[in-house]
């Protein structure tokens, strides 16, 4: 948690990264938690196929994440009419979003409000590949 002044603020920031294989960051927690010390909180989603960073990033799903993030809709047919879309579409973006761990749809009577727990997101796309090299020497 971060602190500025007298006042407490929590870090609403999601971390994308892309990587072709898993790295070890989860080890590093672990080996934290270990010798006692408390890892900083760092939550991440972290995708293997480029695809999913471009569906993250297109302007609709940008769009659909920045209605929720101001306006916390109660219903997908909210959040169509705030967007000016097809409860349709909308409805088949936010699964998308739900199934790349965007997006919680949480069932409320007939309907499924979707909701965010973070205010920005930050994504971390590595242009050059890791060389050999590099990966040996990190472990």
């Amino acid at each position: 948690m971060a602190t500025t002044g007298d006042s407490k603020t929590t870090d609403r920031t999601l971390h994308i990264r892309f990587r072709k294989k898993n790295d070890d960051a989860l080890e590093e927690a672990l080996a934290a938690l270990d010798r006692g010390d408390t890892p900083e909180p760092h939550l991440e989603v972290v995708y293997h196929d480029p695809a999913d960073i471009h569906r993250v990033t297109r302007p609709k799903s940008l769009e659909l994440l920045r209605a929720i993030v101001q306006h916390g809709p109660e219903s997908i047919r909210e959040t169509a009419r705030l967007v000016e879309r097809d409860v349709s579409q909308v409805h088949r973006n936010l699964t998308e979003l739900a199934e790349l761990h965007l997006v919680e749809l949480t069932d409320d009577g007939q309907s499924k409000r979707p909701s965010v727990w973070y205010d920005a997101i930050d994504i971390d796309l590595p242009l050059v590949a890791p060389t050999v090299e590099s990966e040996e020497a990190s472990v």
